[in-house]
């Protein structure tokens, strides 16, 4: 029985042998597109069906990351459970893992021997570190790769503690970089017939997202610094204290930032030899930004966003997430979707941020129950056994 929902991926069936976030993450986006996922859990199920806000083995955080899949519940400490994987993977087009690399060689489940069962299909691995490298081994948790590479050097006050991130980047990010690896892989096996291993990890997915950091590195001009708010490209681009709270103001070229001089009431800056260029902005940034806030912080926010508007000065407020979900843009973008479980009941679930025009993405569906699809799935397989 296909699940899919007939969207850009309709037809493709994945194995998801994945839990918490990154994999998990990855194997929703490709349900999202009507792909039939296969979610592989252990007797307990997924340990984020326990997570704050479960009832028995259904909670809002497993939602987040896995609707539209199917669940099957099988033991890999079990010949039997091995072995429905491996049925499972003859008639399958995607594997995808996010267990230390080597563990699932150890099970028979690793990408040799899977690949020899099933040459077109596309494994994916999602660890810590990768596949390869002195430190494959070691596990993978979104606070040490925001460490390791280098995202907490760079977040945070310029004389304060290092700071991770407010959302997973690395294992957010590595669920993405493996979606896009796969959707290339699938794209290679049309013209080929060829399956073949897509690798990536959250270190992986932290550096190859420091784009602005590595640029500035690379061209000689230091270690980049924490920077607050600030830009490391362009200033004054920054949070700025008004008289009630913080907006952000974006004069993030020439022209911008000599509007923000008029509305300010200091056409001078323009002409100032600190002020005259981009880069001697950023050079200037801290005088720069003082110099703003001492005119900013002395009426409220709305006063300044309306202005800034009227001027095309990029600007916007810095909502927390009560506003954010209530934002009309936010709402019409449908970024937030209503969803009925058959245990949690009414829920709020993120909508899908890429639209597609001929396939839009499934988003409403829910999240399976533990075990849900077992009998069903393994059924197609052919398999009969408890």
């Amino acid at each position: 029985m296909d699940q899919s929902n007939g969207g850009a991926l309709a037809g493709l069936r994945v194995i998801d042998l994945t839990q918490v976030m990154a994999g998990p993450f990855c194997t929703m986006l490709l349900a999202d597109f009507g792909a039939d996922v296969i979610k592989i859990e252990p007797p307990n199920g997924d340990s984020t069906r326990t997570m704050p806000g479960a009832v028995g083995t259904d909670s809002p955080s497993f939602n987040a990351v896995n609707r539209g899949k199917r669940s099957v519940v099988l033991n890999l400490k079990s010949e039997e459970g091995v072995g429905a994987v491996k049925a499972l993977v003859r008639s399958a087009d995607v594997f995808v893992e996010n267990y230390r690399p080597g563990a699932l060689d150890k099970l028979g489940l690793g990408y040799a021997e899977l690949s020899a069962i099933n040459p077109r299909l596309i494994y994916a691995s999602i660890s810590g570190y990768g596949q390869t490298g002195p430190q494959r081994h070691k596990g993978g948790f979104d606070l040490v790769a925001q460490g390791v590479s280098g995202i907490m050097s760079v977040t945070g006050e310029p004389e304060g503690a290092p700071v991770k991130s407010g959302i997973p980047l690395t294992d957010l990010g590595a669920g993405m970089f493996a979606t896009i690896g796969i959707l290339a892989a699938v794209e290679y096996r049309h013209r080929t017939g060829k399956g073949q291993l897509v690798d990536t990890s959250l270190l992986d997915a932290g550096v190859g997202l420091s784009v602005w950091e590595s640029t500035q590195y690379f061209s000689g001009r230091g270690i980049p610094e924490r920077l607050g708010s600030a830009h490391r490209m362009s200033a004054p681009y920054q949070a700025f204290r008004c008289a009630d709270g913080y907006i952000t103001l974006g004069g993030a070229n020439d022209r911008s930032f000599h509007r923000i001089c008029e509305v300010l009431g200091h056409a001078e800056w323009k002409q100032m030899p600190e002020f005259l260029t981009d880069g001697m902005r950023i050079k200037n940034r801290v005088d720069l930004a003082a110099r703003i806030e001492a005119i900013t912080s002395t009426k409220p926010r709305a006063h300044w966003l309306e202005l800034f508007e009227a001027h095309n000065i990029p600007c916007g407020p810095i909502n927390d997430y009560a506003q954010v979900f209530d934002d009309p843009q936010v709402i019409a973008r449908e970024l937030v979707v209503d969803v009925d479980h058959p245990t949690l009941g009414a829920i709020r679930a993120l909508g899908s941020p890429i639209k597609l025009s001929e396939t839009p993405p499934a988003v409403r569906r829910r999240a399976p129950l533990l075990g849900e699809h077992t009998e069903e799935v393994l059924a197609e397989a052919g398999i009969r056994f408890s």
